[in-house]
């Protein structure tokens, strides 16, 4: 067994990653995952990048529990990503993936409350979504030794 980030911001990882330029994702939900990843490699002031991350978002609300006047009573919010990692100089893709996290959440009879969990649940499932990618990514690293 090896550290994968062995050489901390100088190794070949961290150098890897910092070469991935994140492309647009469409909707909040991929606003959300596209700044998380952002942050997560590392990309801002980097040099010239040499991989594109691609990701499409799935982001569904499903109500069940219902109660007898057929009210639902939880939702369950699921994002799910595919991703793809082109080389740039190659114009290939050298790594495509799935990644995805739900939630549920519970329906009060505060609107305001049931929409701000769902924000809450949208926030937290981006973050772990963005952590499933990046880590991903810098597997693909270390097995590759991608510069």
């Amino acid at each position: 067994m090896q550290p994968l980030y062995s050489g901390g911001s100088g190794s070949s990882v961290a150098a890897t990653l910092r070469s991935v330029q994140v492309g647009p994702i469409a909707g909040q939900s991929g606003w959300l995952v596209r700044t998380k990843l952002i942050d997560r490699l590392g990309m801002a002031g980097a040099r010239t990048p040499q991989y594109r991350l691609d990701v499409t978002l799935d982001d569904n609300i499903t109500a069940f529990g219902l109660r007898s006047d057929q009210a639902a009573t939880q939702e369950r919010r699921t994002l799910r990503a595919r991703y793809q990692l082109v080389r740039l100089d190659k114009g290939e893709v050298v790594l495509d993936a799935t990644a995805g996290s739900d939630a549920g959440i519970d329906i009060v009879s505060s609107e305001y409350a049931t929409v701000a969990a769902e924000q809450t649940a949208l926030e937290n499932i981006a973050d772990e979504v963005a952590d499933q990618i990046v880590a991903r990514l810098a597997v693909y690293a270390s097995r590759t030794g991608a510069k």
